[in-house]
């Protein structure tokens, strides 16, 4: 068994460059002219995993949204991580939107990881744990073919591998 190699299969937002991200944004929003006199905000929720923006009226909170978007980006942050939440009507005549950012693996998309995997007949075992997946193996090579086989496919998410032994 300890002749055995493994590598997790990971979907975890990078949180420091979130925040980055997020400053960022509200630094460019601050100095930016169609933005002059309005009451916009971005705050990250680092605990629950959420943004919330708040500006006065639809198209800036589109705008704001836009900005945070590019910051994401240019940090390299994808955009696959973000869950949008529908525009509500907030106090004082100003509209909010909360953004989740997913992390982990669901179930569901695990399950069709595994399947993806196990379609391959190599010599690999694949195992749940919480949000997260453990691929292990005898061969380096067939836990590479693995990896590149999940970098090629698209399963909706932003796939991570770590713990490489």
């Amino acid at each position: 068994m300890a002749s055995d190699y493994s590598f997790d299969v990971v979907s975890e937002v990078n949180l420091p460059e979130v925040k980055n991200a997020v400053n960022q944004a509200l630094k460019e929003i601050s100095q930016r002219y169609d933005f002059k006199g309005s009451n916009v905000e971005i705050e990250l929720n680092e605990k629950e995993k959420e943004i919330r923006i708040t500006a006065d009226d639809e198209y800036r909170l589109k705008s704001a949204v836009d900005v945070l978007e590019a910051k994401l980006v240019k940090r390299q942050v994808s955009l696959k991580f973000l869950d949008y939440g529908k525009i509500e009507p907030a106090l004082g005549g100003t509209v909010k939107q909360t953004i989740k950012l997913k992390s982990g693996i669901p179930r569901e998309k695990a399950k069709e990881i595994i399947d993806t995997i196990k379609q391959t007949k190599l010599k690999v075992q694949t195992q749940i744990l919480d949000d997260k997946l453990r691929v292990s193996g005898k061969k380096k090579d067939d836990l590479q073919a693995v990896i590149k086989l999940l970098k090629e496919k698209e399963f909706g998410l932003v796939l991570q591998f770590t713990n490489y032994r």
